[in-house]
């Protein structure tokens, strides 16, 4: 069974910087573009940023410049590091890939960006 688990969210004020990780329970995790999204309370889950399996990475809007997307093929990990972060980052973050027409998400973790 596939799983994605995140980790590395929690409390910030606003500025700081926290470093999210999705562990991939997958054998094909190098050959797959692996993607972060985040939803806040009330609106859709958007794309954050994403890495092809080369390394190639694209990024929202509102994300460039602050965040950063790594992978770790050796350890079947996905990085985000934050930094600048807003209160309007505020959401739960989750990643996810997709494989032969199949969509896979982690649970999500929670970032909460407040003074």
């Amino acid at each position: 069974q596939v799983q994605l688990v995140e980790s590395g969210g929690g409390l910030v004020q606003p500025g700081g910087s926290l470093r999210l990780s999705c562990a991939a329970s997958t054998s094909i995790f190098s050959m797959v573009t692996m993607g972060w999204y985040r939803q806040a309370p009330g609106k859709q889950r958007e794309l954050v940023a994403a890495i092809t399996s080369t390394g190639r990475a694209n990024y929202a809007d509102s994300v460039k410049g602050r965040f950063t997307i790594s992978r770790d093929n050796a350890k079947n990990t996905v990085y985000l590091q934050m930094n600048s972060l807003k209160p309007d980052d505020t959401a739960v973050y989750y990643c996810s890939y997709r494989a032969l027409a199949r969509d896979y998400w982690g649970q999500g973790t929670q970032v909460t960006v407040s003074s």
